[in-house]
């Protein structure tokens, strides 16, 4: 599942930019030349496979690499 999720390369930036720090959908979306709704697609997707972490916070989402979701793809 996990490596599914690492096979889109739009997926893999997104895990590199939240390796700095927990982004937004919105911070993310300024990132790259793609929409909001496909931005929140992949995130959910990363989230499906334990890659992702959203935590809420006030009236939004932060994502943030969840690192124990990588012991699949080490294995």
């Amino acid at each position: 599942h996990a490596l599914d999720a690492l096979g889109s390369p739009i997926r893999r930036q997104i895990l590199l930019e939240l390796r700095s720090r927990p982004l937004t959908v919105g911070e993310l979306s300024s990132r790259f030349p793609i929409s909001r709704p496909a931005i929140s697609k992949h995130l959910r997707l990363l989230t499906d496979a334990g890659l992702v972490e959203p935590r809420g916070e006030g009236t939004r989402s932060l994502y943030s690499v969840r690192v124990q979701g990588f012991a699949s793809v080490r294995d």
